[in-house]
């Protein structure tokens, strides 16, 4: 299925002078994640919604103060590729180019909606996280976007106090920005974006209150700001019909609760995005360079020990893997002296390594190894109900269907 068969051509542009009070009205009176930004003319990047909200930009700053790449599509690729850049450049809209000239551009719920039928194969358990961060409705948003921060995540399911599996609601990084936002600027006596930044609770005074209501707002509890879980789902539930749940109440995750009603896991578009991506064994896909020095290794092998570091980290999920083989001439009872470089793109950031060893095997676990002291660390490099039909499903998940 090819990205042709989802574009959309009608969208708006905005110059990188645009000030970013524009930008803000924009976001607020449509339900867009993101704005295209042009210079002279041609595309330059995007502006996210969640970029405008935390931002401690004043808004008379220009659209270029924000603005950042992201990748581009071709009409000839196809939702697998689409879906692969939206997880790797975080973002939920994807510019079409042909000849350096925009064209359009692909979104995620669009995409989504395209592949709805063949999620059918599929069920929340195959893709949520059960292993899940959660809050107290009790907790504060400031609290809240700190853990946002540190578990680089977007959604919190929201737990009764004293408990731990007791949902009673969700809240999004998007609710909490909006919220602190809306009451800043509704506050008197400053400019809210030159006195706080949102997505880290920073607070440099200034901004005024409004009447008989504290002023520091990142003290409420996430109660006042979260949203009822409408539409929860299972883990034998489909993911055709998770998303149809999703689409209904236009929410971008869902809860899994059990028959008891208790919270076992959350599900997301990004997940279901992410199915997209798994290889026909669903291993990680590695890029190796210098295979034919691989010979006490395969790629398989590579996949399997790389996915059996990154899993012990939170689930942390790997985007993309490169394995870089080089020999030396020296020689230990001939076995060769071989370099092996590392590099691992996932949603926690970008780890690199390198280090030699008599063997490809040998290198590369070393290499490997001072990747895990990286994760451990921190320490990254910079910055995841109509019927299918047969012959489209075999191109989607056929590797599914077959088992």
């Amino acid at each position: 299925m090819d990205i042709k068969d989802i574009v959309d051509r009608e969208f708006d542009t905005y110059d990188e002078t645009t000030p970013v009070s524009k930008l803000r009205g924009s976001f607020e009176n449509a339900d867009r994640k993101a704005l295209l930004i042009t210079r002279d003319g041609e595309f330059e990047g995007v502006v996210t919604r969640r970029d405008v909200l935390s931002s401690h930009e004043k808004t008379s700053r220009k659209a270029r103060s924000l603005v950042r790449a992201v990748p581009s599509v071709t009409l000839d690729d196809d939702v697998r590729e689409a879906a692969r850049l939206m997880i790797a450049g975080d973002t939920r809209l994807l510019p079409i180019l042909e000849d350096e000239a925009l064209v359009g551009v692909v979104r995620t719920d669009d995409l989504l909606r395209t592949i709805q039928p063949f999620l059918s194969v599929l069920e929340t358990a195959d893709v949520a996280t059960t292993e899940i961060v959660t809050v107290e409705s009790t907790t504060s948003l400031g609290k809240a976007l700190a853990t946002f921060r540190t578990e680089r995540i977007e959604h919190l399911p929201v737990v009764a106090e004293g408990t731990t599996d007791e949902v009673v609601g969700i809240v999004s990084l998007y609710d909490v920005l909006e919220f602190v936002t809306r009451e800043l600027q509704r506050s008197q006596g400053g400019d809210p974006d030159g006195h706080m930044d949102a997505s880290t609770g920073g607070n440099h005074g200034g901004f005024g209150a409004r009447e008989g209501e504290s002023a520091d707002l990142l003290e409420l509890p996430v109660g006042n700001v979260m949203v009822d879980t409408l539409g929860t789902t299972r883990l034998d539930e489909t993911l055709d019909d998770v998303l149809e749940t999703m689409l209904e109440f236009g929410a971008s995750s869902s809860i899994v609760t059990d028959d008891r009603g208790s919270l076992v896991g959350i599900v997301t578009k990004t997940d279901l995005l992410e199915s997209l991506t798994w290889s026909e064994d669903r291993q990680l896909p590695v890029q190796v360079f210098g295979s034919e020095l691989m010979t006490d290794t395969t790629r398989e092998g590579l996949a399997e020990r790389i996915e059996s570091v990154t899993r012990k980290y939170r689930q942390m999920r790997v985007l993309e893997a490169k394995v870089h083989f080089k020999e030396h001439k020296e020689r230990l009872r001939g076995i060769p002296l071989v370099l092996a470089r590392v590099r691992l793109y996932t949603d926690k950031g970008l780890f690199v390594a390198s280090d030699e060893g008599y063997g490809d095997k040998h290198a590369f676990s070393l290499a490997l190894n001072a990747i895990e002291r990286q994760i451990l660390e921190g320490k990254t490099h910079g910055r995841s109900k109509k019927r299918a039909d047969p012959e489209e499903a075999a191109n989607v998940y056929g590797w599914w269907l077959s088992e």
